[in-house]
């Protein structure tokens, strides 16, 4: 594959008609912002929660008792 020389810099850029205005150098691409998550925790968490309190409690439970 023949590339060109790099003696000389790279040709630069046109607009295209119709197009969206060039941005200034240092600029990203506009984009929308990501939705924000709902506030506080949601069903699941709590559940999963709930369920780690309860087979702690049963745990702390059977050992206090020596079942285990």
């Amino acid at each position: 594959m023949v590339e060109r020389p790099h003696d000389a810099p790279c040709p630069g850029a046109h607009s295209v008609a119709h197009g969206r205005p060039p941005l200034p150098d240092g600029h990203v691409v506009p984009h929308l912002p990501r939705p924000a998550p709902p506030p506080g925790l949601t069903r699941r968490q709590y559940a999963a929660g709930w369920v780690c309190a309860g087979l702690v409690l049963v745990l702390l439970a059977a050992g206090i008792l020596g079942t285990l």
